[in-house]
């Protein structure tokens, strides 16, 4: 039997193509205009709230920019041998220097320079609080840089370079640096990244392709983000806080066939047997094509609480040795999803609506929130904080440093799994559910089954995670247990993001009267006594050309 579904989501994105003005459907990152860099060795780069200045470390020279066409209006002295990072303190430039004033081969011992803008005179200078600093900013009060040696990103004194305070960098290779006024932006050249990050916690808040293959320097002009990039010797003007909330990119074209088998090895009979399989729909990380197929036709179809669609397969008098299959065909596309979350435009507790309340701040028997072990986290790790994106991220961090990932086999409550301290994606969800909801936070999982390697795979381990509900995005995915790392850039991707590896079939807050605390599929039966019954199920991927 074939079902159509309809394309909500395309429709939706349909509407605001056309209505909507062009601005509104630009993302973070997204490239403004660029021009030539005047050197062929670019590598700092900030703004002093006219002109763009550019370090080049072949011509040790530092370039004064008009960000309206790239024209050179002057260019002064490097006040050393291997210029990096630039920033400006509102009076002068200042410029990190990795070869310490001799130009020696791998004589690292970086310095920081302050230098008269007009003629490159050297106004101070001091030690830098690393050996390899690279990417440079400005706070109104400190200093700032990034070092790709060891990792770090460090606020220290331009008295004297004595460190303020550091912590890790986003991932292994940082480069550029600015300030915002709020937040730090870095980018690294291992990922082609770029990153927004809370200077208080070093967490990363936002993660955005990076313009180029190598991407150094960074500056902030007051609205916009400037990049420069080495390989391809180009200047980026880029947007941020442009409303847009999320983008997709990598669409990927599936077939996607879902096994459902029930084996009655008897020696009794199977009375009844009762299969249901959760029908995807459309989202942002996937879009149906065409209808569902169905084999056999189901019994009829059905919507749980909530709001999760099934298809009903009804099986009577299974004898020893007989198989039931069900099956479920569709293509679908899948997309890398990631949103961009800034965290003063989360909204307000205030502004959840009263009927996601209701929903999906439901306690239940495997959340518990009410249960001491929960309470007491939720005291821990929140506090006293108001605001849902920092409610929601400080669980988050909670659970990585609290819990580690290890399957045992069944899902247990969630005070059980955080006071045991490991758990399954699931029985993490449980836990990260449990702890929003009971700090207020409407959530719920979803279930999927995924590409495991190659796009030509079976996947019979599937995977779940949490939506949680920010007022001022919506539903936004987070997995605590793919996130549990070490890496802020790992944790930051599982947190607001989506790989193009995932069909989403089931979304639920728990306990269905079809889905039960499952997802993808799910069973009930009667049988004769002595009846060994076993259920096989399994999602097979084919990539369409």
């Amino acid at each position: 039997m074939k079902k159509k579904l309809i394309n909500k989501f395309s429709i939706t994105t349909l509407i605001i193509v056309i209505f909507l003005p062009f601005s509104i459907r630009a993302y973070t990152g997204e490239v403004i205009k660029s021009f030539k860099t005047p050197g062929s060795f670019p590598t700092g780069l900030t703004f002093d709230g006219k002109y763009l200045w550019l370090a080049d470390k072949k011509t040790d020279k530092i370039y004064c920019i008009n960000p309206k066409n790239g024209n050179i209006i002057r260019d002064i002295q490097a006040p050393a041998y291997w210029p990096m990072g630039l920033a400006w303190d509102g009076e002068a430039l200042w410029n990190a220097d990795v070869k310490g004033g001799i130009p020696l081969s791998e004589n690292y011992d970086g310095k920081i320079y302050r230098i008269n803008p007009e003629d490159g005179t050297i106004l101070r200078t001091i030690k830098s609080p690393s050996s390899t600093p690279r990417g440079l900013t400005w706070d109104g009060k400190y200093l700032w840089c990034v070092d790709n040696d060891s990792d770090e990103i460090i606020q220290f004194s331009p008295d004297d370079g004595t460190t303020i305070k550091s912590f890790k960098s986003p991932a292994r290779d940082p480069r550029g640096l600015t300030f915002d006024g709020k937040y730090l932006w870095v980018s690294d050249r291992s990922y082609d990244e770029i990153y927004m990050v809370d200077p208080e916690t070093g967490n990363v808040l936002i993660v955005c392709e990076a313009p180029g293959p190598f991407t150094r320097g960074l500056t902030y002009d007051g609205e916009n983000l400037w990049a420069v990039d080495y390989q391809n010797d180009e200047i980026y003007k880029l947007k941020i806080r442009d409303g847009e909330k999320y983008k997709r990119s990598n669409e990927k074209k599936s077939k996607v066939t879902f096994y459902h088998q029930i084996t009655n090895f008897g020696p009794g009979d199977v009375i009844s047997a009762d299969v249901y399989f959760a029908i995807p729909s459309d989202r942002p990380n996937q879009t149906i094509t065409g209808v569902i197929d169905f084999s056999p036709e189901p019994a009829n179809f059905l919507m749980d609480k909530w709001g999760q669609e099934t298809a009903h397969f009804y099986y009577q008098n299974i004898k020893q040795g007989e198989i039931k299959n069900s099956e479920m065909k569709l293509t679908v596309n899948t997309y890398d999803v990631r949103y961009f979350i800034y965290p003063e435009k989360a909204g307000s507790m205030n502004e959840i609506p009263t009927e996601i309340k209701t929903k999906y701040l439901e306690n239940n028997e495997k959340y518990q929130y009410d249960h001491h072990v929960i309470q007491n986290a939720i005291k821990e790790a929140v506090g006293d904080e108001k605001n849902p994106y920092w409610i929601a991220r400080n669980i988050y961090n909670y659970l990585m440093k609290n819990m580690y990932y290890e399957m045992q086999g069944g899902w247990n409550t969630a005070p059980t799994v955080l006071a045991r301290g490991n758990g399954s994606c699931s029985e993490y969800a449980f836990i990260y559910i449990a702890m929003c909801r009971a700090a207020g936070l409407p959530a719920r999982y979803v279930g999927s089954v995924v590409i495991r390697g190659d796009d030509a795979c079976m996947d019979d381990v599937f995977h779940r995670w949490v939506e949680i509900y920010l007022p001022g995005y919506g539903w936004i995915p987070v997995d605590p247990s793919g996130g549990d790392s070490s890496s802020p850039r790992h944790q930051a991707n599982y947190f607001g993001h989506l790989a193009n590896r995932y069909l989403i079939t089931t979304e639920s807050g728990g306990g269905s009267e079809t889905m039960s605390w499952t997802y993808n599929s799910n069973e009930f039966w009667t049988t004769d006594p002595k009846t060994n019954i076993i259920v096989d199920h399994f999602a097979e991927w084919e990539p369409v050309e």
